[in-house]
């Protein structure tokens, strides 16, 4: 399902899987959307008409996809235990397969200019970092618990995880411990604030959705609304606000406040890269019935999720 960032509002629906979608996401142009699914199969989408473009059939279920950071490949990782690399552009072509990971795969994502994957595991504890060239693992990220959520940030200097009742930030280019904050309960997922990087956020079994800042760990938030716990959370491109997906079938838009003076004055901390993207304005234009409107009065919307 495509729905406005800003106003919560329907656009369309990708209408194919036969089970339950695990992972969805868009690529850095907004022009193309990929799911993988339950019904052992990932999908590639045209997100401006809806339709199918390629289905690239897995033997078991799919957990995770992404597209890399120049859209040209899509990356999946599921039950199976292998990380498979699809060139879009011969999309019937065998993909590359790194079949070595330890355990079933939960989370992937792409980072230095896609010469790098992340992998997390469903069982295990730790974050794997893999050679594109070489398919070897080299470095993991040890943490304690399974990690069930791994962000990189919008400028590449950090990897954001969760696992257990921990956020950890990671320099994504040594790799090191940069911050570790232990949170009120366990946590599900959690997102770096991308424009100034001074905030994060992070929600898990108690419902509650909390801000903190991300130097000194201080809760500075807390958001209420859910009924069931958060399983993921991502911040909008300008960190204007962000989203929530829960077990309680809903996914909540959250406004964050006005930036400061000093935000507004200050070198952004975890800025943007200066990459062009389509803009929301050019998308509108091409997808009849999605329309962005003005900032509203309410913090907050809820939207319900088909069953």
């Amino acid at each position: 399902m495509l729905r406005n960032g800003e106003t919560g509002d329907w656009v369309g629906t990708f209408e194919g899987h036969k089970g339950a979608v695990w992972s969805c996401c868009l690529d850095t142009t907004a022009l193309r959307a990929a799911s993988g699914s339950a019904d052992f199969s990932a999908k590639l989408w045209d997100a401006l008409t809806g339709d199918e473009l390629h289905s690239f059939e897995h033997k078991h279920i799919v957990r995770a996809c992404t597209f890399s950071e120049d859209t040209h490949l899509l990356l999946t990782g599921g039950v199976e235990k292998i990380l498979r690399i699809f060139d879009l552009n011969r999309p019937d072509a065998p993909p590359r397969e790194v079949d070595n990971s330890p355990g079933s795969i939960r989370t992937v994502a792409w980072l230095h200019s896609d010469q790098t994957i992340l992998s997390s595991c469903t069982e295990i504890g730790g974050v794997r970092l893999w050679d594109v060239r070489s398919g070897k693992i080299v470095q993991t990220l040890e943490t304690n618990s399974p990690v069930t959520s791994a962000e990189v940030s919008r400028d590449g200097r950090y990897i954001t995880t969760a696992d257990g009742s921990t956020v950890k930030f990671w320099d994504a280019n040594h790799f090191g411990l940069v911050k570790s904050y232990d949170m009120p309960c366990d946590v599900e997922s959690a997102s770096l604030e991308p424009k100034f990087g001074n905030k994060f956020v992070a929600g898990g079994e108690d419902m509650w959705i909390r801000v903190f800042d991300f130097h000194t760990g201080e809760q500075t938030g807390c958001n209420k609304g859910h009924h069931g716990p958060v399983h993921c959370l991502r911040f909008s491109p300008e960190g204007e606000s962000y989203a929530s997906g829960s077990e309680d079938g809903t996914i909540r838009i959250w406004q964050m406040g006005p930036a400061s003076h000093d935000e507004n004055d200050s070198v952004p901390g975890n800025g943007t890269t200066g990459k062009v993207k389509v803009s929301a304005d050019d998308i509108a234009r091409k997808i009849e019935g999605f329309h962005i409107t003005g900032e509203g009065e309410t913090t907050e919307k809820e939207i319900a999720t088909d069953a």
